[in-house]
Formats: structure tokens, C-alpha cells, sequence
């Protein structure tokens, strides 16, 4: 992995990290969205990892797109002309969208200071979102005349409502962790030094359940955004013919039966 996106192993729990703290975690260039986009990927691939930690090193979450590389069209945003800048955005920024929006385990942003623009976007593409304290949250596409190229659109107002997302990207202004907690951008708010501890805790709860209908579980949530009723409960009862016959779904009866905790092996 890159020195811009660590990953590291506790258990069943994966935590990406997005190691850049002189630029805030900005990403900038094409091979900082294949480096985040395999990271995620490979939670999907890896059967033995239950829960992503999704976070930043240093004072941010992300600062969202690199302004430097944008001004000298350079980087993953405007290029030489419209056609090509369009095509940028498709082979850069929005494979992290569709790259998050595939994941099939949870992941949980632990957001450690200021999400900014994309770096907002991605922790709404994170199914939970703990805060620390001092953080910072911004839809400010806006602030520099461009629009939401990352898919924003369609992931802030699904996380807080069309109204609130609206006012966040019409205005461009920035939020306290408590007031982004208000109208339901984060799930909780933590002092500043709990923020991995309440993240793993998490983290580590989740991972304690059977894997294979935890993964089943996130698609159903992430199908029924889009589709109608009909369709979810067909979805639902293939997924459920798939749930009943694992080994963990078998050693849940037992386990109840005998009064035990149960012991899940992920199969």
C-alpha cells in the first residue's frame, strides 16, 4: 500500500488511514484514487474482514480535492478542455465513490478533524460517522464556483435530508461536530482522545456478528435506498435462502438452544 492510504489489521476490523497531515489528507492525483480505491476494494475481497475504520492522520479528515493541482489543471480535476476534464473525473474521483458505494462491509468513518468538500462526501459514503470534538464539516464546493463532481449530490441529501444538504451546498458553510450531529450528519461526538477507542468499540461489536450475513445485511441497506418495496422483499428472500444455510446462522440456533454464547466462524 501507499505511504497516502495505510491499512492496518486488528482482528476482523480493517483501519484505513489516510496519511497525509502536511496537505490534510487532500487528494490530488489519480494514483491517490487508485491507492484509496484498492484500500477499499480489498475489504470487499478479503472474507476474513468484517468492519472498515475508515479515518485521517494528523488534524484532518480530508480536505477534500488539492486547489494547487486544480489551478495548474494537473490533477484529478479540469484539464485542457471540458471533454477531458469530464473523463477525469470518471477515471479519478468517482471510482472512490463507486469504489465506497461497492464495499460490502460496513465502514465506519472515524472523521478526527475538518472534512472538507470530497473529504465530507466520503464519510457520507460510510454507512456510521463518529466525530471527534474539534471537527469541522463542510459541503464548500461551492466557496471555489465548482459543483459536487463526486457524487454528493445524490450521497449528502440521502444522509441528511434534501433540505439540509441544500443549505450545506448552496451555502458552503462550515459546521461544528455538535451542530453536524443535530441535523444527522454524524451518528455521535467524542472528546478528541476517544475517537478511535469509540470507533473500534464500534467497530468490534459489529465484527462479533456472523460475517457472511453482516455483508448480506449492508447490500439490502444500500439496495433499499433506490428501489421500491417489491423489489427489496424479492431481494430480501433470496438473500435470506443464502443467510439460513451458514455454519454461523446454525451455530446462532444451537447456541440459543443451549443457552451458550455462540462461537461465529464467518462460514
Amino acid at each position: 500500500m501507499s505511504s497516502f492510504v495505510q491499512v492496518e489489521r486488528r482482528g476482523r476490523i480493517a483501519v484505513i488511514t489516510l496519511n497525509r497531515p502536511d496537505s490534510l489528507n487532500a487528494i490530488g492525483t489519480h494514483q491517490d484514487c487508485r491507492d484509496l480505491v484498492e484500500a477499499i476494494e480489498s475489504l470487499t475481497d478479503d472474507r476474513s474482514v468484517s468492519v472498515g475504520v475508515v479515518t485521517g492522520a494528523g488534524r484532518a479528515f480530508s480536505a477534500g480535492g488539492n486547489l494547487k493541482a486544480m489551478k495548474e489543471r494537473n490533477g484529478i480535476g479540469p484539464l485542457d478542455q471540458p471533454d477531458s476534464t469530464r473523463h477525469n473525473y470518471r477515471r479519478g474521483v468517482q471510482r472512490i465513490t463507486t469504489a465506497f458505494m461497492d464495499c460490502e462491509v460496513p465502514l465506519i468513518a472515524a472523521m478526527n478533524g475538518h472534512a472538507v468538500g470530497l473529504g465530507c462526501d466520503l464519510a457520507c459514503l460510510c454507512d456510521m460517522r463518529i466525530a471527534a470534538e474539534s471537527a469541522k464539516f463542510s459541503a464548500s464546493f461551492i466557496k471555489v464556483g465548482i459543483v459536487p463532481g463526486d457524487g454528493g449530490a445524490w450521497s449528502l441529501q440521502r444522509v441528511v435530508g434534501y433540505a439540509r444538504a441544500a443549505e450545506m451546498f448552496f451555502t458552503g458553510d462550515r459546521y461544528s461536530a455538535q451542530e453536524a450531529l443535530g441535523f444527522g450528519l454524524l451518528n455521535r461526538v467524542v472528546p478528541d482522545d476517544q475517537l478511535m477507542p469509540e470507533a473500534l468499540a464500534l467497530a468490534e461489536r459489529i465484527a462479533n456478528n456472523p460475517a457472511r450475513a453482516l455483508r448480506l445485511t449492508k447490500r439490502l441497506l444500500r439496495e433499499a435506498q433506490t428501489q421500491r418495496m417489491s423489489e427489496i422483499l424479492e431481494l430480501s428472500a433470496a438473500y435470506q435462502a443464502l443467510a439460513h444455510e451458514t455454519g454461523d446462522h446454525a451455530e446462532a440456533l444451537d447456541a440459543f438452544l443451549e443457552k451458550r454464547d455462540p462461537v461465529f466462524k464467518g462460514n
